[in-house]
C-alpha cells in the first residue's frame, strides 16, 4: 500500500540539520488550520511533531485538496523539503520548531471518524473514557514516552543481568495453588475435571527448585497475578525482575540488584546512583520513621518519650505501652487548629486512639492539648527531648508500640508533603534488613510468615522458634525508594527439617504440609544448595521514574478499580458449552 510513500524519517527527527533536504513522512493529524491559500499540519508520529505547509502555488491543486481533507486522527503521507522558518515563527514549545515541512506530495493513508477524546498531553479527560479507548489514549505523547522508558528500564535491567552471568528461564503460568499472601487467580482444568491450575502469585517456588536444579544464577521478567483489591500502585497483573541465586549472602544478592538499579538510573535518567546503599534494620526503621518503607528524603524523625513521659499525670500517656513523637519545625503557625483536627482524624484510621499536640509561638507561648495535666518540670523535660524552638509542634500518639510507630508516622509524611520536604528529582534508594520472621494474624489468631512461607530466619534466632517466634528475625531484605518499596527478597530455607518447623508455625500438620508441598519438601532431600533471591516490581519503578502516581498510566492496557478492563469488557460470561466442557455450573448471584 505504502509503495514508494514509507517514511525517510520520524517526525520528531526533522531537525534544522535536514534543512533543504526531501523527506517522506508518515503519521497522524494532530492539528490542520485552513488559512484560505495555506494549510498547516501538525503530523505526529511516535517521535514527535512536526508542522507540515500545504501552499497552492508549492504542491499543486490535487495535493492542496488532500490537505483540505485532512482532520483530526487522519492517517497520511506526505512528502516535502525541510525549509526553517522565519524567526518570528519558531514554536519554542515543539521540539521540531525551528522547521517545517514544505509539502510537495501527500497521500491520504486513511480516513479517521471524530475521536471520542482528544489526543492531547494537556486534554484534561475522564480516565473512564480514557481507559475504555485506551488505543487511543495510548497515542498521547506522554504515554508514548512512558512506554520507550518502560522498554529502556527493561533493557537495562537484562543487559546487567547477563553481564553478572544470570540466565534467564520463563516459568509456568497455570502452576499448583500455593498459600502466598493473596487470592489465587484459578484457572479449571478440561482434561482434570473438578482441579483446577492457579496462575503464579510469583515464580518464587520454581526458582528455588531451579537453584536445586544448578543453575546457579537465574531471572526473569515474570508476570504475576494476585486476586485482590486495587489501589492506585496496584494491580491484578503486573511484572516483577525475579531473581535466584546459590551458595550467597544477603549482601552478594543486594550487589546485584543495586547494579540494575545503578544502570537504570544511568541509562534512562542520567543519574549516578552510590553504591553501596544505605541500610538500616527494620527496628530502626519504625522507631526512626514509623515505616518499615521509610522516606528518607527529610528528617522529622520519631522520638521515643515513653520513659520522660512517666509520672507526668496524663492518664493517655501514662496508661500507653508507648508514646511516640514528632518535632514540625515551624509549623506552629503554619497549622489552623483545623487542620490540626484533621491529623488527629488521620492517626485514627491507623488505629490509634487520638493524637495529642503543642506549639510554641515566637513569643514562648503554649499552646496544647494535654500540657495543662503535666507538671511544669516534666513538661519541660519532655520539651527538652523534643527539641522545641519558638515556632516547632509537637504531635504523639500513646499506643502499642506499633500502632504508635505507624500512627504517627503517617502523621509525618503528611506533614513532609504539605510542607514540600519532600524534595522533586531527589531519589533516596536504601536498604531495610532483618525483619520479622511472623507477624500475628489477628483474624486468624496465629502466626504468619511476614514475606513468604519460605524465608530463613536469622541463624542466632532459629532455636526461638517454637518457644518465642514473635522475636526471631529474618534474613529478609526490602528495597526502599522515596517511601515506596520497590521490592523484596531474602536467603531461602534450603533444609527440609527447617522447612518442616516453618510449616507448623504457620499452623500446617505435616500431613498439610507435604499435601501442598510436598515436591518441594521432598526436593530439599536431594541435596539443595543454600540460595536467595529478590523481586522488584518493574510497573512500580516505571510509576517513579516517569513522574506518575497510578499504575495505570504506564500498564499499556491496564485494569480499573474493580479488576476489569474497559476497553474488552473483561471480565465476562462464557457461553454455556464452554461451562459444560469444563463440568463447571455458574452460580446466580
Amino acid at each position: 500500500m505504502l509503495e514508494n510513500w514509507q517514511r525517510t524519517h520520524l517526525c520528531g527527527d526533522v531537525k534544522e540539520q535536514l534543512s533543504g533536504e526531501t523527506v517522506t513522512l508518515n503519521g497522524w493529524v494532530q492539528r490542520a488550520r485552513n488559512l484560505g491559500g495555506v494549510l498547516f499540519i501538525w503530523l505526529r508520529d511516535r517521535s514527535g511533531i512536526v508542522q507540515a505547509v500545504f501552499n497552492t502555488e508549492t504542491c499543486g491543486a490535487e495535493t492542496f485538496a488532500i490537505g483540505e481533507s485532512l482532520r483530526g486522527e487522519y492517517v497520511v503521507a506526505i512528502q516535502g523539503i525541510v525549509s526553517p522558518r522565519a524567526e518570528k515563527d519558531i514554536n519554542q514549545t515543539m521540539e521540531t520548531g525551528k522547521v517545517e515541512v514544505i509539502v510537495k506530495a501527500a497521500r491520504l493513508l486513511n480516513a479517521a471518524a471524530t475521536p471520542p477524546i482528544y489526543i492531547d498531553d494537556n486534554a484534561e479527560e475522564n480516565e473512564t473514557v480514557r481507559l475504555k479507548y485506551r488505543y487511543l489514549d495510548l497515542r498521547r505523547p506522554s504515554m508514548q514516552r512512558t512506554l520507550r522508558m518502560r522498554h529502556q528500564i527493561t533493557g537495562a535491567i537484562r543487559r546487567h543481568m547477563d553481564a553478572c552471568g544470570f540466565t534467564e528461564v520463563e516459568t509456568p503460568i497455570l502452576t499448583k495453588s500455593t498459600p502466598e499472601g493473596a487470592r489465587d487467580f484459578l484457572v479449571p482444568s478440561r482434561l482434570h475435571p473438578g482441579a483446577f491450575y492457579a496462575l503464579p502469585q510469583s515464580p518464587q517456588i520454581y526458582k528455588q527448585l531451579l537453584m536445586l536444579a544448578g543453575l546457579d544464577r537465574y531471572y526473569q521478567l515474570a508476570r504475576c497475578f494476585r486476586d485482590e483489591d486495587n489501589r492506585a500502585d496496584r494491580q491484578p497483573e503486573f511484572t516483577q525482575l525475579d531473581l535466584e541465586m546459590s551458595f550467597v549472602s544477603p549482601k552478594d544478592v543486594q550487589a546485584v540488584v543495586e547494579g540494575a538499579f545503578r544502570r537504570v538510573f544511568e541509562e534512562v535518567m542520567g543519574i549516578d546512583v552510590r553504591l553501596p546503599l544505605p541500610r538500616m534494620t527494620w527496628r530502626q526503621a519504625m522507631d526512626d520513621y514509623g515505616s518499615d518503607k521509610p522516606d528518607t528524603r527529610f528528617g522529622m524523625k520519631l522520638t521515643d518519650v515513653t520513659e520522660t513521659v512517666k509520672g507526668c499525670g496524663f492518664s493517655v500517656f501514662e496508661s500507653a505501652p508507648s508514646v511516640r513523637g514528632i518535632n514540625a519545625k515551624g509549623a506552629a503557625k503554619a497549622l489552623s487548629r483545623k487542620e490540626i483536627d484533621g491529623l488527629g482524624e488521620l492517626a485514627r484510621t491507623y488505629h490509634a486512639k487520638g493524637l495529642a499536640w503543642l506549639t510554641l509561638d515566637a513569643e514562648g507561648q503554649v499552646k496544647s492539648s494535654f500540657a495543662k495535666f503535666f507538671p511544669q518540670e516534666k513538661l519541660a523535660a519532655l520539651l527538652r527531648v523534643m527539641a522545641i524552638e519558638p515556632g516547632d509542634a509537637l504531635f504523639f500518639v500513646a499506643d502499642t508500640p506499633a500502632i504508635a510507630c505507624t500512627a504517627i508516622g503517617q502523621v509525618r509524611l503528611f506533614l513532609g508533603k504539605k510542607f514540600g520536604l519532600l524534595g522533586e528529582n531527589q531519589y533516596n534508594l536504601l536498604w531495610v534488613t532483618e525483619f520479622p520472621l511472623l507477624e500475628w494474624d489477628e483474624a486468624e489468631g496465629r502466626f504468619a510468615a511476614m514475606h513468604h512461607p519460605f524465608t530463613s530466619p536469622m541463624d542466632e534466632d532459629a532455636p526461638y522458634m517454637e518457644t518465642d517466634p514473635g522475636r526471631v528475625r529474618a534474613k529478609a531484605y526490602d528495597l526502599v525508594l522515596n517511601g515506596i518499596e520497590m521490592g523484596s527478597g531474602s536467603i531461602r530455607i534450603h533444609d527440609s527439617d527447617l522447612q518442616e518447623r516453618m510449616f507448623r508455625l504457620l499452623g500446617f500438620t505435616t500431613e498439610e504440609a507435604w499435601k501442598r508441598f510436598g515436591f518441594l519438601l521432598e526436593a530439599f532431600r536431594y541435596g539443595t544448595p543454600p540460595h536467595g533471591g529478590f523481586a522488584f516490581g518493574i510497573d512500580r519503578l516505571v510509576m517513579i521514574l516517569a513522574g506518575r502516581d497510578n499504575l495505570r498510566d504506564v500498564i499499556a492496557f491496564p485494569k480499573v478499580q474493580n479488576a476489569s478492563c474497559l476497553m474488552m469488557g473483561t471480565p465476562s460470561g462464557v457461553s454455556g458449552d464452554q461451562l459444560e466442557t469444563l463440568r463447571i455450573k455458574a452460580l446466580a448471584e
